[in-house]
């Protein structure tokens, strides 16, 4: 049990003390206090440690870097420098003799008691006054990192330590003990049936938030896994949204980041609340939500998109913004919803990639199965296990297919292909054309994802083919997705 609960106080940060998973962009200034240390990088440590909130000071605004730190002041500083659970049940006794709930480091000694990294000095005396050696600091830091206290003492200050360490020394001590701490998930929030929002110990390396990597570091159980590439939330040092097929009602999840202890977390039943359901196209339907309902796309609050969208905001903790707390709807990746035209049999709708909110809405498209179009005519009703609809119904109409006026040719392997009018959003996503030489040999090509400028998608050959030069294609849709009348194209020789 007492392995369980240290387990427990490494894996959840707290919500009311500690390192802030959100920072706000007046975050302090370079020193924010009026003494500097004379050592370079030591106050370069200071500056950091107090712009991630770790440091405080004095009440006379000075930090004091070259006075002895104490075992109270390294409770606070290691508890906050690692992200350590500070959330102490009130009704639990005080392990030391000499610590009381009224004592302003009450919550990181018993946190720090609780992992083993800080006990009792003399007795159940925890001896806050008391000053600390270069041995005892590393052991502590070792302690809540869960590693050899060998890793830590081979950090390049170490060596330089004083016998009895200064404030300044703890603080590019921990700085540099955290360039080594192993990446952990310290807190897990569920925000609705189909978005996680996960804190980490440190933020997680560019190249691993790449979809195969996460894939693999990301690990749930239960049929869980990750729908699409973590995303920062903007603002945030270690916040991600991490979208996930929709939970199971009254199932526990774990997730295990990288092989670290799992966390635990029970599925949640809560729907996005979508309004309305329209077509699109003859194979095509979308599904809208709005901000002024309380449910933002998550591109509006990630990191990645808070200086290309126009009206990012930076949301909380708890996901709120200027009195308003959001649901937020995460990748839209692999979603399906169903879709059932009147006295007909219910349908399978896949999403269609990067039409999420490509068009300044949130209204995500998606694509009938199987060459299906609409029948002008007929009420259809959609439905989703990860959203309610309040408008769930549209009745179809004609809308003419989407016709091509001109192709021309990019390279051997690709062409470009220009519709009669921009259709203003990604609906070229998944669509071919037939290139159709005049010896009957038909070539297909597939949209590029990503690729529209306006009117104009690029298509690439599928199977490694190559068009043959001088050779005249005429170009044709695949399917009822557009129309086209005599449109050809030559690759010069």
């Amino acid at each position: 049990m007492k392995n369980k609960q240290k387990v427990l106080a490494a894996l959840t940060i707290s919500a009311t003390v500690g390192l802030s998973a959100i920072l706000p962009y007046h975050a302090l200034a370079a020193n924010p206090f009026t003494d500097s240390a004379s050592v370079a990088g030591i106050q370069t440590a200071i500056e950091q440690l107090a712009q991630q909130q770790v440091l405080s000071g004095y009440e006379n605004n000075s930090f004091k870097p070259n006075q002895a730190v104490t075992r109270s002041e390294i409770a606070k500083m290691v508890a906050l420098s690692f992200h350590v659970n500070t959330s102490v049940n009130a009704a639990t006794a005080s392990p030391f003799s000499d610590v009381t709930s009224q004592d302003w480091f009450y919550t990181y000694a018993v946190s720090l008691q609780a992992l083993g990294a800080m006990n009792s000095v003399t007795g159940q005396q925890f001896a806050g006054a008391q000053t600390i050696t270069s041995e005892q600091l590393s052991s502590i830091i070792a302690s809540v990192l869960q590693v050899d206290t060998a890793t830590i003492r081979q950090l390049p200050s170490y060596a330089s330590l004083s016998s009895q360490v200064t404030r300044g020394q703890a603080a590019l001590l921990l700085t540099q003990a955290q360039q080594v701490a192993p990446v952990r998930v310290t807190k897990l929030d569920v925000l609705n049936a189909i978005s996680l929002q996960v804190t980490f110990s440190a933020p997680i390396p560019t190249a691993e938030l790449e979809l195969d990597p996460a894939s693999k570091n990301f690990v749930f159980d239960n049929g869980l896994a990750i729908n699409n590439v973590p995303r920062l939330k903007t603002g945030s040092v270690s916040t991600y949204i991490v979208p996930v097929p929709t939970q199971k009602a009254g199932t526990t999840y774990s997730l295990s980041y990288k092989g670290q202890p799992a966390v635990t977390f029970t599925a949640s039943t809560e729907k996005i609340r979508l309004d309305s359901t329209a077509q699109v196209a003859n194979d095509l339907f979308e599904v809208e939500s709005h901000l002024t309902d309380g449910v933002a796309d998550y591109g509006y609050v990630i990191a990645a998109y808070a200086k290309g969208r126009p009206g990012s905001f930076i949301v909380d903790d708890q996901n709120r913004y200027d009195g308003m707390t959001y649901q937020i709807l995460s990748s839209m990746r692999n979603r399906q919803v169903q879709i059932t035209p009147e006295g007909g049999a219910t349908m399978t709708a896949n999403y269609l990639p990067f039409t999420q909110a490509t068009d300044g809405r949130q209204a995500p498209k998606f694509i009938l199965p199987n060459g299906e179009t609409f029948r002008p005519g007929v009420t259809y009703t959609v439905s989703a296990d990860w959203a309610t609809l309040k408008n769930p119904t549209f009745t179809a109409k004609e809308i003419a297919p989407l016709q091509l006026q001109s192709a021309a040719t990019v390279d051997t392997k690709t062409i470009a292909v220009t519709l009669t009018q921009d259709p203003k959003d990604e609906i070229f996503v998944s669509r071919r054309v037939s290139l159709t030489a005049a010896d009957g040999t038909v070539l297909t090509a597939e949209y590029s994802l990503t690729t529209r400028k306006g009117a104009v998608g690029t298509f690439t050959l599928l199977n490694n083919a190559e068009l043959a030069p001088g050779t005249t294609y005429t170009v044709a849709p695949v399917g009822a997705w557009a129309t086209a009348s005599g449109v050809t194209l030559t690759l010069n020789k």
